[in-house]
């Protein structure tokens, strides 16, 4: 039996996320195991008057032709991608919005690549990922997979349920409130964020402030923007395990100096770590800073888009800034690496200009308690169409 609550899915995603009308021409790119989802999306797309082209993926392929790639091949293996990002290129200038699903099975598929193969495949692919993120509309959804389940510590049928919760809460309320603190943000000049393992200042004076409420990403929650790129100083420990190029990696630890990580250690393979900050200049530097702000997501489970929107945590993220909250930094990496402030997770404090915005997880600020997970839900409706 059809789940109703896919044709609402879908509805939200084509209509609020990627706000399509009638004539245009998107891209979905879906893991093969989403069919479901995707059938939604071809009948709300019609129903619309859209066109889809669908991309059909799956991770083993995905690893098979990474692992192809050869840096020792004489240049035959960066001449390919360069072909493959110009294909790309091409399809890109008729396509306005891309919808990526992923169904995220075994998030160490890529283990066995070598990091030079992956940083390979991402730099030879850069420029068509900045032209999709930068240049035309785009949403990223995880279709629930079993292997998410047991790392949420649920069945599959509760973890499905529990997916369906957290991307429809109510975006609307959720961006009123948000815009609130982006007000505060913009105005700010000096950040301050203390915690166990974590006394870091930084300057986010001049750089555009974004609210995402459901229109890059579902799940959604967060209010972001970039520091001053060279102003960062101090150390950060972030306390959500993250994975990325294929490995695990907990209790990361960042040591900055004028914008720069100049020592970084984690509880495990150091090497690793540094290879991923070393795969160019914009590695070592920070995109991103935001707050996590999704009400119904509390604790992490190793799935990066659900862990960066955990209500009470931010973000601190080495590698490129986005175009519309932008510091100069370019970087083939963006890794989102998270910090609980929650009490159960150790507390923590974030100021700006000296003022305190918020305590242990909770905004303190004149306005701001909106944002806060009781008095947000207390008023929140669920989205439908």
């Amino acid at each position: 039996m059809k789940d109703a609550r896919l044709d609402r899915l879908a509805h939200l995603m084509l209509t609020h996320s990627l706000d399509l009308q009638p004539g245009a021409r998107f891209q979905i790119d879906a893991a093969t195991t989403a069919r479901p989802l995707v059938k939604a999306l071809l009948e709300e797309a019609a129903r619309l008057g859209a066109f889809a082209t669908v991309k059909l993926e799956d991770e083993e392929i995905r690893r098979l032709l990474a692992d192809r790639l050869d840096p020792q091949d004489g240049g035959a293996s960066e001449e390919f991608l360069r072909m493959t990002a110009a294909w790309e290129k091409r399809r890109w200038e008729d396509l306005s919005a891309n919808l990526a699903i992923r169904a995220p099975e075994n998030d160490r598929e890529l283990t066995d690549v070598a990091p030079e193969k992956t940083r390979m495949m991402g730099a030879g692919l850069r420029e068509v990922q900045d032209i999709i993120i930068n240049a035309r509309r785009w949403l990223l959804f995880y279709w629930p997979t079993p292997g998410q389940a047991q790392k949420a510590g649920m069945s599959y049928d509760r973890f499905f349920d529990y997916v369906m919760d957290v991307c429809t809460i109510d975006y609307a309320r959720l961006h009123e409130a948000e815009k609130k603190l982006a007000a505060l943000m913009e105005d700010a000049d000096r950040v301050e964020i203390r915690g166990p393992g974590t006394d870091l200042s930084f300057s986010i004076r001049g750089i555009p402030v974004v609210c995402s409420h459901g229109l890059r990403n579902l799940p959604d929650g967060e209010v972001y923007t970039a520091p001053v790129r060279d102003s960062v100083n101090g150390v950060v420990s972030y306390n959500v395990p993250s994975n990325y190029w294929g490995r695990d990696f907990s209790d990361i630890r960042f040591r900055f100096e004028d914008g720069r990580i100049v020592e970084a250690t984690c509880a495990g393979d150091d090497e690793a770590l540094a290879r991923i900050l070393d795969a160019d200049e914009g590695a070592r530097h920070v995109g991103e800073f935001s707050f996590g702000t999704n009400p119904l997501i509390l604790e992490p489970f190793g799935s990066m888009l659900f862990d960066e929107k955990i209500a009470g945590s931010f973000h601190f993220t080495p590698g490129a800034a986005y175009e519309r909250a932008y510091n100069g930094n370019r970087s083939s990496i963006h890794w989102d690496l998270v910090c609980i402030q929650r009490p159960e997770h150790g507390g923590g404090e974030i100021l700006f200009d000296g003022r305190l915005i918020r305590k242990d997880g909770l905004f303190v600020a004149d306005g701001l308690e909106g944002l806060n997970p009781e008095a947000f839900l207390a008023g929140s409706q669920r989205q439908e169409p």
